[in-house]
């Protein structure tokens, strides 16, 4: 097999393609496509989005100290690209995109209502990394559309048709391949217990 060493770059690909909603008091809101966001701990619920300063929602969200992250469909993609190539200063994005704003229960930052999942945020701390900035942020509360809720009451998230970025494109999830603990319970149907497996 033959293999090339790069230097150093980002290539931890696909990550999730979402946007991110902030407004200040008495201005018009605005939305920033982020691929650069991720889980960071479950208790206290809290994320990272990682954001160029010379960004115009940058200072938006550093003054506020609050955000939302909204997921994205397929049916949202258009408007994912177009609200990471303009920006804020020259645009109203949810008028070009006819996106509809949220009001938020926790934070005065709106999130978009055609999103199947809005996440409210607050800013616990920023780290100035060099090129980007990261902001950690605990979570306020989650908004999610209804209509992937079944009879039982349970969120079908993965139905909604979400996209992923990765290396400069965006895709659709496609097939399930397994679910979180599957190579186990198969092992397990195979005569192995799998006691010796540790989670790392």
């Amino acid at each position: 097999m033959a293999k090339q060493n790069w230097k150093p770059g980002n290539m931890l690909y696909p990550v999730p393609a979402v946007m991110v909603s902030c407004q200040r008091p008495g201005e018009k809101p605005n939305i920033i496509t982020v691929a650069w966001a991720g889980t960071v701990c479950t208790s206290p619920a809290m994320l990272s989005v990682s954001i160029r300063p010379e960004r115009y929602s940058y200072d938006i969200i550093r003054e506020t100290g609050e955000f939302v992250v909204n997921l994205v469909t397929k049916d949202l993609t258009f408007a994912t690209d177009y609200c990471g190539v303009k920006s804020g200063r020259n645009e109203d994005k949810f008028n070009e995109m006819k996106l509809t704003p949220l009001p938020s229960k926790y934070i005065h930052a709106p999130g978009i209502e055609e999103s199947p999942v809005n996440i409210e945020c607050k800013v616990k701390q920023v780290l100035e990394l060099g090129s980007h900035h990261m902001f950690l942020a605990e979570v306020q509360g989650v908004t999610v559309d209804e209509k992937y809720l079944d009879e039982n009451g349970k969120f079908n998230l993965n139905k909604s048709g979400l996209i992923t970025y990765s290396h400069g494109e965006y895709f659709e999830l496609g097939k399930k391949c397994g679910k979180f603990g599957y190579s186990v319970h198969k092992s397990k149907r195979r005569g192995n217990s799998g006691s010796g497996q540790q989670r790392s």
